[in-house]
Formats: structure tokens, sequence, C-alpha cells
């Protein structure tokens, strides 16, 4: 049992935790809860952690999964030194992480079989909650891939992490470094491209997205930029009532899918 929070592999959970630039170097990202380890495909978990407590209160089921991964066993202490949240569930794991390349992320897959992409394109996202939720209701839309501008928050911060709900273990995605002449190229592609705009002269749901589609959605509080959304074949309007200026861009995101997705059942 690891019962010191100076133990060198707890602190560089700890550091995995804090720092982008760990994650990023070592390739490696960090997840809590019995729900995402069992999410987690086995070949990227890395190292798995568990406290006395989780182990004597675990099913049979829990306990299989921790004793195939080898779980080292650490105190409370050290499970509350690790860990993100302020409550830890008393499970956290150590996880590879992706790397997809565009053609991946453009193929995409969609649960029903068809491969006809729906993509959504994040520019400057910067609320690790706005990204992981759109990871996740992406999925539930049938997203089939995730494309984001450098500025946008990484998707291996914890609170994204959380938020995805194990998402991330199944949405391609990739990080680009000039998204302007990536969405150009999308249209080269045969790639409907549509961005979320307060220019849209038509609303969202005037439009057919049964094609291959894209929808750019842009920073929380200032919009897509002007070079971006140039690029894009459409602009789209959500209709709002009341005194509302702008949506927030996960709800934007979810509406825009979900409509999709509506007339992909069709």
């Amino acid at each position: 049992m690891i019962t010191s929070v100076n133990n060198d592999r707890v602190r560089s959970i700890v550091n995995y935790v804090a720092k982008s630039k760990a994650r990023r170097e070592d390739k490696v990202f960090v997840i809590e809860g019995m729900k995402m380890l069992r999410e987690a495909p086995v070949l990227q978990v890395r190292e798995v952690y568990v406290t006395e407590r989780f182990i004597e209160r675990a099913d049979e089921s829990d306990q299989e999964i921790l004793w195939r991964y080898g779980a080292e066993t650490v105190s409370e202490e050290v499970m509350n030194k690790m860990a993100d949240t302020q409550t830890p569930q008393g499970v956290l794991a150590l996880i590879s992480q992706y790397e997809y390349s565009m053609e991946e992320v453009l193929e995409g897959y969609n649960t029903d079989g068809s491969t006809t992409p729906l993509l959504l394109v994040l520019e400057n996202i910067q609320d690790p909650g706005n990204l992981g939720t759109m990871l996740r209701s992406g999925e539930g839309a049938g997203v089939t891939g995730v494309i984001m501008s450098r500025g946008s928050a990484d998707i291996y911060n914890p609170k994204v992490i959380r938020s995805t709900m194990g998402s991330i273990f199944r949405m391609p995605f990739i990080y680009v470094d000039n998204l302007p002449l990536t969405v150009k190229d999308l249209s080269v592609r045969g790639i409907h491209t549509y961005a979320a705009h307060l220019k849209g002269k038509k609303n969202y749901d005037e439009f057919d997205y049964t094609m291959p589609s894209a929808f750019l959605i842009g920073n929380e509080g200032n919009g897509l930029t002007d070079e971006t959304a140039r690029e894009a074949e459409n602009y789209v309007l959500i209709p709002m009532k009341g005194e509302v200026e702008s949506m927030n861009a996960a709800t934007s995101s979810a509406i825009l899918t979900f409509e999709a997705s509506r007339q992909r059942r069709r």
C-alpha cells in the first residue's frame, strides 16, 4: 500500500492532474471512478489506484476488474492528494492519450452503422465543462468527430474528462493549427459547413443536414473569429425570445447536432 503523499508515483499523478504540459509530454491523462474505468479500453489503462475502503465495499465484478489491472492500494490521504474532486470515489487510473489523424476524425463512426460525417468544429472553447458536455451530447446526437483550434481547452483536463462521462473514449478528435484553412478543406472534401452566427438569415431548422455536415461553434464570449466564419458555407441562426442575446456554446452545439440527428432519423 502507498501511504506517503511524497511517493514518486503519487507526485506524478498529482502533476498529471494539474498540468497539461506534463500530460502532453508523457501522453497520459487521469480518470476517476469505477464507471469511467469500466468504460476505458483495456489497452489504454496504464495504472490503477484504489483505497481499501472502496475494495471492502466493491462488488465481485468491480473487484475482478481491479484485480485484472493489478490495482495499487493507497491510503485515503494519498487518494485525496491525487484526485481532482473534493470527494474522491476511491478509484483513480492513469490512461494513455489518444492520437487520431484527420482522416480518422473525418471518417468517424456512428452507432447506427452509417458513415455520413457529422462534425463539430470548435474554436477557442475555453470552459472545460462546456467542452466535455459537447463531446457527451455530441456522441448522443451521432457526431462522428470533433475538430478544435489550438486555443481551445485541453481535452484531457480532468474537468473535461468528467463532463464527457466516458465519451472521451469513443469520440475521435483532433487539434489543428489553422482552423480557417481546415474549414476550407472540409468544403473541398464535400462536407457542408454551418457556422452558428448571429448574422445568420435562416433559422437552424431550415437547412438540410442529411448530407456530410460540420457545425462551427465559437468561443463562449466572442463567438467565431471573422477569419473562421468567412470560410463557412452557411450561417445558421438559433432564434431566441426574451432579451437573451446569445446561447451557451454547449447548448448551441446540442441544439444543432440533435436537429441533424432528427433529420437523419427520417
